[in-house]
């Protein structure tokens, strides 16, 4: 019986279609079936070679990639991971396919990316196996809109008593923003790792800021962590809090990835167990992989509350499995739950 992952590549361009083909060819898990150059070939290679995940690049001739997702979630849903442009616009494209229901994304291999060929193959493989699991979205989660920042005061100054710590992976760009759309604006202090590339998490942060009554912004170092506001770890550094004199700080480190991943969950954690403990609420959401598991332990153990998301919830219960099996998560509960929960235990 062949248990072998199908994957159809979909790229305008030749050369990427050859390139994917030959980095995915070479895991003796997965087989690409086919390739296709555009949208309508894609629609036929999909009925008639069955795939189970398809790569897709944004930028095609005739139907673009967006348009071409949303009908496929519609009609034929299937796991979907995008091939993304290192650019702006492609980060702010690549998001909005996140919303449409696409499973991850990936840049496009290119020389300057800080990785080898060989690194972006094994970064690729994982996500298509776990694509194959994943639990298909097809359509976006509810987001209330948010209140209007000028009614709520929000005291920056003011008193810190909590502080809470977000990690997520695969499917966490929708479970963030939908977990600080229950977030008031005067909220305490919020850090989030995300993984993602460097030049994602601007758009990203952007992209929460328009949707959250918290602002939300992309962390810079050596700024005071302030009530009303979520830093989120830039993709091209790992994202501390420090504690001194004047109170809580940011802290960005371009040391080498841990678990494979920088920014890295662990890391972020790993300092709030050190300087936070007590005063700490913690949760790790969906992905895949083991990242934030052990930090999340260290938490619960500096007397921090810690959650993590139910597998029902996840597109990949894989970081939040991993965390409940080593005794980190005093809770497990749904994404619908999780501000919630967190919120209450931090005192709101």
């Amino acid at each position: 019986m062949n248990s072998r992952i199908r994957v159809l590549v979909v790229d305008d361009s030749a050369l990427m279609r050859g390139l994917l083909t030959e980095m995915i060819g070479a895991f003796p898990d997965l087989e690409v079936v086919g390739a296709a150059p555009d949208a309508q070939a894609a629609r036929e290679m999909i009925k008639a070679l069955n795939p189970d995940v398809l790569t897709l690049d944004v930028q095609m001739p005739g139907m673009d990639g967006l348009v071409f997702l949303e009908r496929l979630m519609r009609l034929r849903p299937m796991p979907v991971v995008m091939v993304s442009a290192y650019t702006e616009a492609g980060s702010d494209t690549t998001l909005r396919a996140l919303e449409l229901g696409a499973v991850d994304f990936i840049g496009k291999p290119r020389s300057d990316a800080g990785q080898t060929m060989e690194e972006y193959a094994e970064d690729l493989a994982e996500k298509l196996r776990a694509a194959r699991g994943a639990r298909l979205r097809t359509l976006p989660l509810p987001v209330a809109a948010a209140p209007a920042r000028a009614n709520v005061p929000v005291n920056r100054g003011g008193i810190i008593n909590k502080i809470i710590f977000v990690g997520a992976s695969t499917g966490g760009t929708e479970a963030i923003k939908h977990f600080l759309s229950g977030v008031p604006a005067d909220c305490p202090p919020i850090l989030i790792v995300q993984h993602m590339p460097e030049s994602f998490t601007a758009s990203f942060a952007k992209r929460l800021d328009s949707l959250s009554a918290p602002r939300v912004i992309e962390a810079a170092g050596n700024e005071r962590v302030e009530p009303g506001t979520v830093y989120i770890a830039p993709g091209h550094s790992h994202l501390r809090i420090r504690r001194g004199a004047s109170g809580f700080t940011t802290e960005l480190q371009s040391t080498p990835p841990v678990n494979r991943h920088r920014p890295s969950v662990d890391v972020l954690f790993d300092s709030a167990a050190e300087v936070v403990g007590r005063q700490a609420v913690a949760t790790i959401l969906t992905g895949m992989g083991k990242d934030g598991a052990q930090g999340l332990l260290r938490l619960r153990q500096a007397g921090a509350r810690t959650f993590g998301q139910d597998e029902g919830s996840c597109v990949v219960y894989g970081m939040p499995r991993e965390a409940f099996l080593v005794g980190a998560v005093e809770e497990q509960c749904s994404l619908a739950d999780m501000a919630r929960k967190v919120l209450a235990a931090a005192g709101r």
